[in-house]
């Protein structure tokens, strides 16, 4: 029996043994808020209840309701999903041991915290405390009717109420809530670096950790989301215009209507394949009494700096366009991106930009990427190159520059390129199945496997392979930060890894060698920064 003491009460905790052999103290299933079910749907999180007598924690809570878009399906769920899970080494060490707060992803509408995929055996190896939850997703954790009853961002506000739980509570489990680290992928990468300048978050952790998503990314910020949500009340069946029926009409909604909700409200979205999220963050209006947890424009954001003296780990995979590639079909090929050049205009220039300079734009990017050549099997790799700038790398550099300039702090910058038997993704994803892929790629979250234990996947685990002496590799960096301030604080490692500056551009590439180099993505970078500084050049920071 382990028990831990929180501010609502007992909690009984279980001993277990990690797949390295390692014991630590487990505690599953831990209310941060209270249920927001009834008319606390939509609502900001309130604060959890205190029980009597002993909490069972052995167990993960429900998870939230879910379209999972991975495998296209529903997955059973509840509302009542906002739990917390909490791995000490050790309950009473020498000295209070720095906490790693981990932000799931799955594109704000899928995903848990749950050790079916976030096992924390391998950085539990490294004396750090291991925190992960649930936060609302879709419709329930990002709707937004620009009213007081429903001012969105409800899913933020959950991250941040499990933060402020950290902080109230790590230390009963061993932890230093003066010493945590936020540290996410995807959207929960995004998420962080929303946290890294919402004034909800601040104070609220030390260091931070952005893996394949930035507040910038095209996908991170809902466009128009009062026109998302008339556009699904009215697929629902609600056809009217007042606020107080509409709040009423989605209040009473069943849950299952209010997942898998894709309802595009432009020609452009019905037909993109750029991977829009219907469902995220979003500028919120302020009303009395509301906190809010991001307003404003996020390149203004972006200008006006993180919190002061919060530490950034940022970077990205080798192949992240890798994800749009697979889900692509041969027909999107020819009726999409062989007859319309809007498939290559940035969503960044597709929502600031007339169409003849769109078309523009599409020309050039087309002719950048495939010359004078139609996209077929036997180039539609391009498609990879084209996508990770677009969704995901682009941004994460131009994130890195504006922090650089305006922040004593600098950044650490990492190129993921591990290659092994666990890039899940890269072997679910599958791009190959209709383009003549040459070489192996590092997909979107083909990082994962090399910090968590992912159980559903059942990997294979030797202690003498090449994959986990790059796993050693990675938990290393990833728990060096969040102890120090800095991934190789002596050479153990055999590399020093350099800070980010915008003359030298240092980063790291984490691949089977851990490998100090320059100027990531150099070309392609250029090249986008030039048709940017172009045609939208307010936005570049």
């Amino acid at each position: 029996m382990v028990l831990v003491r929180v501010s609502e009460g007992m909690l009984e905790g279980e001993v277990v043994r990690s797949v390295l052999g390692r014991e630590y103290c487990s505690f599953k299933g831990i209310p941060y808020a209270q249920p927001p079910i009834g008319d606390l749907r939509f609502k900001a999180p309130q604060p959890p209840q205190p029980w009597d007598g002993v909490r069972g924690a052995k167990e993960h809570g429900p998870i939230c309701h879910q379209f999972d878009m991975m495998f296209n399906v529903i997955k059973q769920g509840s509302e009542d999903c906002l739990y917390i899970n909490v791995y000490t080494p050790n309950l009473k060490p020498s000295s209070p041991l720095p906490v790693m707060v981990w932000i799931h992803g799955g594109g704000f509408m899928s995903g848990s915290g749950n050790d079916d995929f976030y096992g924390p055996d391998f950085l539990i190896e490294k004396d750090i405390i291991i925190v992960t939850f649930n936060y609302r997703l879709e419709v329930v954790g990002f709707l937004c009717l620009d009213t007081p009853d429903v001012p969105g961002n409800a899913g933020m506000k959950d991250q941040v109420a499990a933060l402020r739980w950290v902080r109230n509570n790590i230390q009963e489990f061993g932890g230093n809530p003066d010493n945590v680290t936020i540290f996410g992928e995807s959207a929960g990468g995004a998420s962080v670096s929303y946290h890294l300048v919402s004034p909800m978050s601040k104070g609220l952790f030390k260091r931070a950790i952005v893996q394949s998503g930035t507040m910038n990314s095209c996908w991170a910020l809902s466009l128009k989301p009062r026109e998302r949500a008339l556009a699904l009340a009215h697929r629902l069946g609600y056809d009217g215009g007042n606020d107080h029926e509409l709040y009423e009409f989605f209040k009473k909604m069943p849950i299952e209507s209010l997942v898998a909700a894709r309802d595009p409200i432009t020609m452009n979205e019905a037909l993109s394949k750029d991977g829009i999220l219907y469902f995220s963050v979003v500028d919120e209006k302020e009303f009395e009494n509301n906190d809010r947890f991001f307003y404003g424009d996020v390149y203004e954001r972006m200008r006006e700096g993180i919190h002061e003296n919060v530490q950034v780990m940022i970077g990205y995979t080798a192949d992240e366009g890798v994800f749009n590639l697979a889900f692509m079909h041969k027909d999107d090929i020819d009726n999409t991106l062989n007859r319309f050049l809007e498939s290559f205009v940035p969503q960044i220039v597709q929502l600031n930009c007339k169409i003849s300079d769109q078309l523009q734009v599409g020309r050039s990017m087309k002719n950048y990427y495939f010359g004078t050549n139609k996209v077929d099997k036997d180039n539609a790799e391009k498609m990879i190159d084209y996508y990770s700038m677009n969704l995901f790398i682009f941004d994460i550099i131009q994130w890195v520059n504006s922090h650089t300039k305006r922040n004593e702090n600098k950044p650490y910058l990492y190129k993921f390129a591990c290659l092994s038997e666990r890039n899940v993704m890269s072997t679910i994803l599958s791009p190959s199945k209709f383009a003549s892929i040459e070489r192996p790629v590092v997909a979107h979250a083909d990082d994962l496997p090399y910090l968590f234990d992912i159980k559903l996947a059942n990997l294979p685990l030797d202690q003498h392979s090449k994959s986990f002496s790059m796993i050693q590799n990675v938990t290393t960096l990833w728990t060096n930060f969040a102890k120090f301030g800095n991934p190789t604080p002596d050479d153990s490692l055999g590399v020093k890894w350099i800070p980010y500056t915008l003359e030298q551009k240092d980063y790291l590439e984490i691949g089977e060698k851990l490998i100090g180099n320059k100027s990531p993505n150099k070309e392609d970078f250029s090249y986008w920064e030039s048709i940017l500084a172009q045609y939208v050049p307010h936005l570049l920071s």
